[in-house]
């Protein structure tokens, strides 16, 4: 599982370095300032999770079943709350209209605090 998660943080931290500079240097031409900064902001989430998962991939005391859930609950988090920011800040490239869709943002906000949450408890009952 440790593979898994240190794996997927890779690829988030990657595919946050080419939508950030998309978004620096390509985004800034089709859509507004203020959605490019909505755009940095899926990119700036996504970054730090990357870091998470890498950070929670190297962790050996905490259980392997708590690690896979707070994996899949950062994994699921950030592809609703930085995807749908993505699709968000540029709703007006697309022939869609993704504020239909707006509610993921939230939803993937919780999944990722949750995240968060469970790893605090895990660290906190551990004796380190």
């Amino acid at each position: 599982m440790n593979k898994t998660i240190l794996g997927v943080g890779v690829l988030l931290g990657l595919t946050a370095i080419v939508l950030g500079a998309f978004g620096a240097h390509g985004l800034e031409k089709l859509v507004s300032t203020e959605n490019v900064e909505t755009f940095t902001t899926g990119v700036t989430y996504q970054m730090y999770h990357a870091l998470f998962l890498l950070l929670l991939g190297s962790m050996n005391f905490i259980p392997a079943s708590s690690k896979k859930t707070i994996f899949y609950l950062i994994l699921v988090g950030v592809l609703l709350f930085s995807g749908s920011i993505y699709t968000l800040a540029t709703n007006e490239l697309t022939a869609f209209d993704f504020k239909k869709i707006a509610i993921l943002t939230p939803i993937g906000g919780g999944l990722l605090i949750f995240g968060w949450i469970l790893l605090g408890i895990r660290i906190f009952r551990q004796r380190v």
